[in-house]
């Protein structure tokens, strides 16, 4: 009876190595994609990233409990929503919202703070109430619990800078757009995060 319960632990393991590496690969060609969408022409990208976001929520329900699958759904949702405008836009951003939520239960590090980057501009950018759910001080709070996972970050200190500067806190803008522009590309998001370096040198120019 043992070493049956053995082979079948030991099939259950070689199962799940399975899925996890199948998971990994989808993400793999999800990410693959987004960089190739950031670099895009405009007029393709509203498409590209519908198709896109639906690639993605189907990998989440295959994968419901993978934190770096639902971070990835989150961050396309959103990137989609960002192309959107009115209802359509709004709804994308509620989704976006939920599924990053759910990532952050599953990872508190909120896959190396990614989840929590984009969650922080969905609050930041989405309206308030009663249209939607967007609260400035709650980004604000969102924004630097990613910093403190991840304190040198294209993306987080980009963000937060472009926050900041809406709130005309200038001077703290500055600090972390130029941590921004002095940071180095993530591996495998050299489109992605090139196009944050470049956009935190253009706002610390606007800032001097």
């Amino acid at each position: 009876m043992k070493k049956y319960f053995v082979a079948w632990l030991a099939l259950a393991a070689l199962l799940l190595s399975g899925v996890v590496a199948a998971a990994e690969s989808n993400v793999d060609e999800l990410r693959q994609e987004w960089e190739a969408i950031s670099v895009a022409a405009d007029k393709d990208k509203r498409d590209r990233l519908k198709n896109l976001a639906a690639q993605a929520e189907a990998l989440a329900k295959a994968h419901p409990n993978d934190a770096e699958v639902l971070a990835w759904q989150g961050i396309i949702t959103a990137g989609y929503a960002r192309e959107l405008s009115g209802l359509s836009a709004l709804s994308n951003a509620k989704e976006a919202r939920a599924v990053l939520e759910r990532a952050i239960e599953i990872d508190p590090e909120g896959y190396n703070a990614s989840a929590y980057v984009t969650l922080g501009v969905l609050y930041a950018r989405a309206p308030g109430w009663p249209v939607g759910f967007g609260d400035k001080k709650k980004a604000e709070e969102i924004f630097k619990k990613a910093l403190s996972i991840r304190s040198e970050g294209a993306d987080v200190n980009g963000y937060y800078a472009e926050f900041l500067a809406e709130q005309k806190r200038n001077d703290e803008a500055k600090k972390y757009a130029q941590k921004a522009a002095n940071a180095e590309p993530r591996e495998g998001r050299d489109n992605s995060d090139g196009i944050l370096i470049d956009n935190a040198k253009a706002l610390v120019e606007t800032l001097n």
